[in-house]
């Protein structure tokens, strides 16, 4: 049997591991004295912390008060590719109801929002984020991103990084029409850790903001960060081929331990991340930046049973664009950014609309705590790019670049990225065209809740850090 034959085999004896990921715990039910008695009777441990299956570090996120709002009249971009001129949008408890134009009649609601002269689209959602892990000031305490103690830690979780009281946060709520937003570790490691989807409301905790329902990310890294780190350190790996084989070997292992009986199976935080990711619970993020790379980690992939979700960064994945179609990987990357390293020299302006030529999907992220207050001007950019070279890109589709896209890459487009009913009420009314560098967000709510209006400032969340700072929390 070949090696990937041999792979797949014992991915077949994978079972689904809900519930079967940690020791199960004790019952308790009883008097101490009994419990312990009963332990003893029958050989079960004492004490057991919480399983995968039971989330030991669950979502709190409770919705913010919200009104029953019709916005009419307004351009719609419904984040699907769609765009309604004269359109209205109906919310309510949270969820869209309904989406219409001119020629359906708008429900009767007492709150309603003149949209004259302006634009609705879905909240904005960033794939690729380090705000909380690397927040501002960026000062050395601050940077709890990158866990560069070995080139495998899959045991971290980004969660436990995020400062909520970062001010970029809020910046990215007004000035970007950010909503939701994936928290990932630095790429200095081949297998970073577990990433976290947040919803971009102000709490004292993270898991405040947790985004309820979404799926755990899996951070990966292949190309120069990793070999750069460790190969400077005098330890493997120092090359690409070295990266390709701690990660094979690190996923052999975990093969192994997926594969064994529970009763045979000590407890690792490590393997239990990526069984999870080899069971198709926990969705793979990689950066990667080369055509070539990105084809090899997919054949990887098949080798011992996952899949990528998205390639990021991925500055040559217009080269793959059929590859990365069929396999069904979204690349999230930037508009503009290129050169700053040899790995990314073969970045181009068009690399976006060449993918959408190819029915690829495509994701527009930042990377950045400047960029994400932008990444509607960045999906413009984008578009602008396709368009001088003849390429017709529509501006819905760019729309749907920063919101159903990367909703679909995150595991939550059931939930929002699109202004359908049932989702999530979470959008941006702008005051011009979104796809213009002179339009910003007016007022922006999430799960229906109105969290920043651009015209009243007690509507301007802040961060406690920024109480008592000059500008950001001089609110009067």
């Amino acid at each position: 049997m070949s090696l990937s034959g041999f792979a797949r085999a014992r991915i077949g004896a994978l079972t689904v591991l809900s519930g079967a990921l940690a020791l199960a715990a004790c019952s308790t039910t009883g008097s101490a004295n009994t419990a312990n008695e009963t332990a003893i009777e029958d050989e079960e441990p004492q004490f057991a912390a919480l399983t995968e299956a039971e989330g030991p570090f669950p979502s709190t996120y409770s919705r913010y008060p919200g009104t029953e709002t019709l916005i009419i009249p307004a351009t719609v971009y419904d984040g699907a590719g769609g765009k309604i001129e004269n359109g209205w949008v109906h919310f309510r408890d949270g969820e869209i109801v309904a989406v219409g134009g001119p020629t359906s009649a708008p429900p009767d609601v007492a709150n309603i929002i003149d949209g004259a002269g302006k634009f609705v689209t879905p909240g904005i959602i960033d794939i690729h984020s380090h705000l909380g892990d690397y927040p501002s000031p960026g000062v050395a305490a601050h940077a709890d991103g990158n866990e560069a103690t070995s080139p495998t830690t899959p045991d971290v979780w980004a969660e436990h990084s995020v400062w909520p009281q970062d001010p970029g946060f809020s910046r990215a709520m007004a000035n970007g029409g950010i909503t939701s937003l994936q928290i990932l570790p630095g790429s200095a490691n081949l297998m970073g850790g577990r990433t976290v989807t947040l919803k971009n409301v102000p709490s004292r905790t993270v898991q405040g903001m947790k985004f309820p329902g979404a799926p755990y990310g899996f951070k990966m890294a292949c190309g120069e960060n990793p070999k750069r780190v460790y190969g400077g350190r005098g330890r493997k790996p120092s090359t690409r081929m070295g990266n390709f084989a701690v990660n094979r070997q690190t996923w052999y292992d975990a093969i192994d331990y997926a594969n064994k009986d529970e009763a045979d199976r000590k407890r690792d935080l490590a393997k239990e991340t990526l069984a999870g990711v080899l069971a198709g619970d926990i969705l793979v993020h990689n950066h990667c930046y080369r055509a070539d790379e990105m084809a090899l980690v997919m054949d990887m992939a098949k080798e011992v049973g996952y899949k990528v979700t998205a390639f990021h960064h991925a500055v040559e994945a217009y080269k793959i664009g059929d590859l990365l179609r069929e396999n069904d990987v979204c690349s999230a990357i930037w508009a503009d950014w290129y050169g700053f390293k040899m790995e990314a020299y073969d970045g181009i302006l068009e690399n976006a609309a060449l993918l959408q030529k190819e029915g690829a999907c495509v994701v527009i992220h930042s990377d950045s705590q400047n960029d994400i207050q932008r990444l509607n001007q960045e999906a413009a950019k984008a578009r602008k790019a396709g368009l001088r070279m003849g390429l017709d890109i529509s501006e819905g589709t760019a729309i749907q670049w920063i919101t159903l896209n990367a909703a679909k890459a995150m595991g939550i487009a059931d939930m929002t990225g699109s202004l359908e009913p049932g989702k999530m009420a979470d959008l941006v009314l702008w005051n011009g065209d979104p796809l213009s560098v002179y339009s910003r967000p007016e007022k922006v709510w999430i799960d229906g809740a109105l969290m920043f209006d651009a015209m009243d400032r007690k509507r301007r969340p802040v961060s406690d850090f920024e109480l008592g700072q000059p500008g950001e929390g001089d609110v009067k």
